[in-house]
């Protein structure tokens, strides 16, 4: 008997948004989310998957704090955490950290690659400035990029390099959880495979907690643990990665299944490993 931490936890989470009227008809509540369960125990990863519009990322808004629920409980380390009454305090937010879909929108073009690992820093701790960049630029190599990058702007990367920087931006603070709102869809097959090997490192060297919204099957078959499928604001089925996709039980993860093309991912990582390896032996 395994006797895991529990690191996230939502009980019976509801998220309604108000519809505005019309000179002929009254306004409405929009119910996103019906009364979500889920947990996520500490270093394991739960994927959210859905069709657009299913509520998976409204989920990912409320576990990141972004977002408060309308009705029922978020839970962080064991602890009630309802942004609607209190702002989260700067320990707490440095506990949960976001990566969002697009690499080209979530960084400032404006801010050298430096100052923007070093922001959250600067924010929230009283580190001198010597120590920041330090850290910076361990967290640069720590992401497969170089401390000569530091001074450089975000447009002067590629889609995959920007996506490591946004990672490394989100570990500067040491978090324990990280919601990832489709953080590879946006990035090319090849690279996918890239970032999705390097959150997997990265998740066993620090002991990470992933909440993953994927609507990619195979991405989602690669990283989870424990998968989670929403349709229109329900949970309709949740199980480990391995059941879930052995036997799926509901109509609905039965049709996402059956409609969704599949990328094999373990394929571009062999083929990944292979040219490093030809080129390594040119060398």
């Amino acid at each position: 008997m395994t006797n895991e931490t529990t690191v996230v936890e939502g009980r019976a989470i509801v998220r309604d948004y108000a519809m505005p009227g019309s000179l002929f008809a009254r306004g409405s509540v929009m119910r996103a989310l019906k009364g979500i369960d889920f947990k996520v125990s500490k270093g394991k990863t739960l994927a959210i998957v859905g069709e657009s519009g299913s509520g998976k990322s409204t989920l990912a808004r409320i576990i990141a704090l972004i977002d408060a629920p309308t009705s029922g409980a978020l839970l962080i380390d064991g602890e009630a955490v309802d942004i609607s009454r209190r702002r989260p305090s700067p320990a707490l937010r440095s506990k949960v950290q976001m990566v969002f879909q697009n690499p080209y929108g979530s960084l400032n073009p404006r801010q050298k690659v430096g100052d923007v690992l070093m922001e959250p820093l600067v924010i929230n701790t009283t580190l001198p400035a010597t120590e920041r960049r330090d850290r910076a630029e361990a967290m640069l190599r720590k992401v497969g990029l170089q401390a000569e990058h530091f001074n450089r702007y975000p447009h002067m990367f590629s889609g995959g390099q920007r996506q490591r920087i946004a990672i490394a931006r989100a570990l500067m603070l040491n978090p324990s959880l990280l919601v990832l709102d489709e953080p590879v869809s946006a990035l090319d097959l090849s690279v996918q495979a890239q970032v999705l090997n390097l959150l997997a490192d990265l998740q066993d060297e620090f002991g990470l907690t992933y909440v993953f919204v994927s609507h990619d099957l195979s991405v989602v078959r690669y990283i989870a643990d424990e998968v989670m499928v929403i349709s229109k604001g329900e949970a309709v089925e949740q199980g480990t990665r391995e059941a879930l996709f052995a036997n799926p039980q509901h109509p609905y993860t039965k049709s996402l299944f059956a409609a969704t093309p599949v990328t094999n991912v373990e394929a571009i990582r062999a083929r990944i490993d292979r040219r490093k390896a030809a080129r390594a032996a040119t060398v």
